[in-house]
């Protein structure tokens, strides 16, 4: 087998270099937790336009860091998701249960138990793993690596406060990847644990997650930890999983002008993969049942084709379960910040985070392992005073990352467990971003706020990929593929505020967002093969919002939104067929516009309703495919269908009832709907998933405890209660000609590719309980 070459010295030393600089980095980054909770549709401004210029806190009193543009977004189209009926009294499985309550989001299942795959405004909802086009915080710290790539396996919703969503384009914010949003979650503060909590939740398809957290103060230091178990068999078969996850915050405070933070995060997950169908399969056997051997396989099963000797000439045809299709893969993250008060009106920090994934992924015709660790610092300066005599806060952010990509792809053996063939391909790259960004909110008058931001960032993707070939007559090849590119990006942003009373605020927006390619999009060609796709350029997109946002009585909250988005060489990413690698190609132009509405009314005591709906229509305006099969080669015209993957219309509508008073006081239930519409398949607009609607029943019960334990809270519910057997996820699929004809190949031959498809879970049933103590 071919040996890797040594890896030559890279520039990550830089990121040491810039901790000398007392300037600037992304406020976008910064410290995150002065805001009240807003539950679930609070919009716009944060705590209000005129609430990010209040006069700075005496020191005595700043035990905690002062607030930012990231805690008080100022122009910004933000919802804060809190734990009220969507953490604390349900289970929230996955990361999805919570973001599906904001407009804007799309969530789907992507490869594994908690692998969510997480689209702001329908970027990245072509996406089945990886979670891309936006820039995920924890508590400030990034877990966006510097390839713009996020997963949510490490995210268990029961240790978080709040989640804010920052929708639209936000490069001017958070640089290099913001083109869809941004994620901020906030874990729960020691002071808000003050105890011990206990908790298990238990349900259908052995769900089971043990769950405990740790919190409190003393003297200078605040601390948090979470910890949790996760298991359970599936409800597809070849599903099984398990993944523990730790996190922890902690903050020491010596003096109030100096504030040091500490963030650990870790998390291991081990899941066997089912197949992914295609639309005809799903249609017969959703679950995958009876499909433990190919040779006795069920109407439906899906199977893949791997290489006998792992390297050429014959194959057979394998279930998931022959295959052993698995991931067990870790990500380990730890950030350290120090925050320092000038005086009472200037704040600087300096944050430097290690962030290492490691991956080990023999799922369907190939494996992939590797290691990807990396390195994000941030230095930034946050300054409240005046601008031409008018309150202002203005911030100065410099931000440097990097990634090394060390990943051997291999084929794949039958049988016996989850055994390698012949190396395939070797990649070693280095991706980095280093950039400025700048920012001034001004406050015009008692009613008008103006906010103007800019970016600017050069990117840099070095290294190799070498791909090997093993003809049937003998010997090895290798084609080496080597990767130099750099992308320069600039985004502006400009916002105004208008806020007549305290019950009426409307907003407009313009700004801009980059996202550049990864070396694993540039190394994997259209035939979904490895191979030389260097020539990607940076997608790019000018968005338009209009709003308003509408607070008449205290737990009355309307919120309504209209974007309109342009974009240019539009990264899209699809799978050419069962088996195959997805690949990713620029659609030169394209459009996205939509509607965002969101609602929560407390309308009678004890009664709360809640609404999220989100309209997005995206075509491409720009675009011709080439397809190839035999020796043909034709064109065809895209501008005017609908991008793949992208539901128009989604909703969640949620109605329930809590005891305020009384006996029964903290006893409580609600229903809610879940629905999406259907979306295209291909970029012809040939095939459609089908769209759903599943209905939650959910019953709750909290109270106060006397003596050691100081709070019960139990829960019970039914999800699908109408068993509805629905897409819970659907992978792009390429669209094809005849090899004989030249003609396109109609939705008869895309209903029949695999790789595709995962059904969502039938009707379950979960329960659980928690002390604190």
């Amino acid at each position: 087998m071919p040996s890797r070459p040594r890896r030559r010295p890279n520039g990550r030393s830089l990121a040491l270099l810039l901790a000398i600089g007392p300037l600037a980095a992304t406020a976008a980054q910064a410290e995150n937790a002065t805001l009240e909770e807003i539950s679930v549709v609070g919009e716009g401004g944060g705590a209000g336009a005129g609430a990010a210029f209040a006069a700075p806190r005496a020191a005595a009193d700043r035990t905690v860091a002062a607030p930012t543009p990231l805690d008080r977004p100022v122009g910004e189209v933000v919802t804060s998701v809190g734990r009220e009926g969507v953490i604390e009294n349900r289970a929230a499985a996955t990361v999805a249960d919570i973001l599906r309550n904001s407009p804007g989001v799309t969530v789907r299942q992507g490869n594994g138990p908690r692998d969510v795959v997480v689209s702001i405004r329908g970027n990245n909802a072509r996406a089945t793993g990886v979670s891309r086009n936006m820039v995920v915080l924890e508590d400030g710290f990034p877990v966006t690596q510097a390839d713009g790539s996020s997963r949510f396996d490490l995210v268990d919703p029961r240790a978080y406060s709040r989640i804010d969503v920052f929708r639209g384009p936000q490069s001017a914010y958070f640089g290099n990847f913001a083109t869809g949003g941004a994620l901020n979650f906030v874990t729960r503060r020691g002071r808000e644990i003050d105890g011990v909590e206990i908790g298990s939740d238990a349900g259908s398809s052995g769900y089971l997650n043990n769950y405990a957290a740790f919190g409190g103060v003393s003297g200078p230091i605040e601390y948090s930890l979470f910890t949790s178990d996760t298991r359970g068999s599936g409800f597809i078969e070849h599903n099984s999983f398990n993944t523990q996850t730790i996190n922890f915050l902690g903050t020491y405070t010596p003096e109030p002008e100096d504030r040091f933070t500490l963030k650990i995060i870790n998390n291991e997950v081990f899941t066997l993969l089912p197949a992914r169908s295609s639309l005809n399969q799903f249609a017969i056997n959703p679950f995958q049942r009876g499909c433990l051997s190919a040779a006795t396989a069920a109407p439906g099963c899906t199977t893949f084709n791997l290489l006998l000797n792992g390297r050429n000439g014959a194959t057979v045809p394998v279930t998931a379960t022959e295959g052993a299709f698995l991931r067990g893969d870790r990500r380990t993250i730890v950030g350290g910040r120090w925050e320092h008060d000038f005086d009472a009106f200037t704040t600087w920090r300096t944050q430097l985070v290690f962030d290492d994934r490691n991956i080990n992924q023999p799922f369907y015709t190939t494996s992939s392992r590797g290691d990807f660790p990396g390195l994000n610092f941030l230095t930034d300066v946050t300054r409240h005073g005046d601008l031409f005599g008018l309150p202002a806060t203005g911030y100065i952010a410099l931000a440097y990352n990097t990634l090394d990509s060390h990943q051997l792809t291999y084929n794949r053996l039958p049988y016996l467990g989850p055994r390698l063939g012949a190396l395939t391909a070797d990649l070693d790259a280095t991706q980095s971003n280093l950039g400025g960004r700048a920012r001034v909110e001004l406050q015009l008058s008692d009613q008008w706020t103006a906010v103007a931001g800019i970016s600017a960032e050069n990117t840099t993707i070095t290294g190799r990929n070498i791909t090997y070939g093993y003809p049937t007559g003998g010997g090895i090849t290798s084609t080496l593929a080597n990767i130099d590119r750099s992308f320069l990006n600039v985004a502006p942003e400009l916002s105004l505020l208008y806020r007549p009373d305290e019950a009426w605020q409307f907003r407009g927006r313009v700004a801009a967002g980059y996202a550049t390619p990864s070396a694993s999009n540039l190394v994997v060609t259209s035939a979904g093969v490895p191979g030389n796709n260097t020539g990607l350029q940076t997608q790019e997109n000018l968005g338009f919002d209009l709003g308003t946002d509408w607070t008449p009585l205290p737990g009355v909250r309307f919120s309504l939104t209209g974007f309109y988005e342009f974009f240019r060489n539009e990264l899209v990413t699809q799978s050419p067929g069962a088996g195959l690698l997805s690949y990713t190609f620029n659609a030169p132009a394209s459009e996205h516009r939509g509607i965002e509405f969101g609602a929560d009314w407390a309308f009678a005591p004890g009664w709360r309703a809640t609404a999220a709906y989100t309209f997005d229509d995206q075509i491409y305006t720009n675009y011709t495919e080439q397809l190839s099969a035999g020796g043909l080669t034709r064109r065809f015209d895209r501008a005017g269908n609908h991008i793949p993957g992208v539901p128009a219309n989604q909703l969640l509508a949620r109605i329930g009832y809590d005891q305020p008073t009384g006996p029964l006081a903290g006893l409580g239930g609600y229903v809610e709907t879940v629905f999406q519409d259907g979306f295209a398949l291909d970029n012809a607009n040939l095939l459609r998933a089908p769209g759903y609607a599943i209905v939650n029943l959910n019953l709750h019960y909290t109270t106060a405890l006397t003596g050691y334990a100081k709070r019960l809270n139990m829960f019970f519910e039914v999800r699908n209660i109408f068993d509805k057997t629905y897409i819970a996820s659907a992978q792009n699929l390429a669209d094809t000609i005849s090899g004989a004809t030249g003609l396109q190949n109609g939705a008869n031959v895309l209903a029949n590719t695999t790789g595709s498809v995962f059904a969502g879970a039938p009707r379950n049933f979960i329960g659980g309980m928690k002390l604190s103590f």
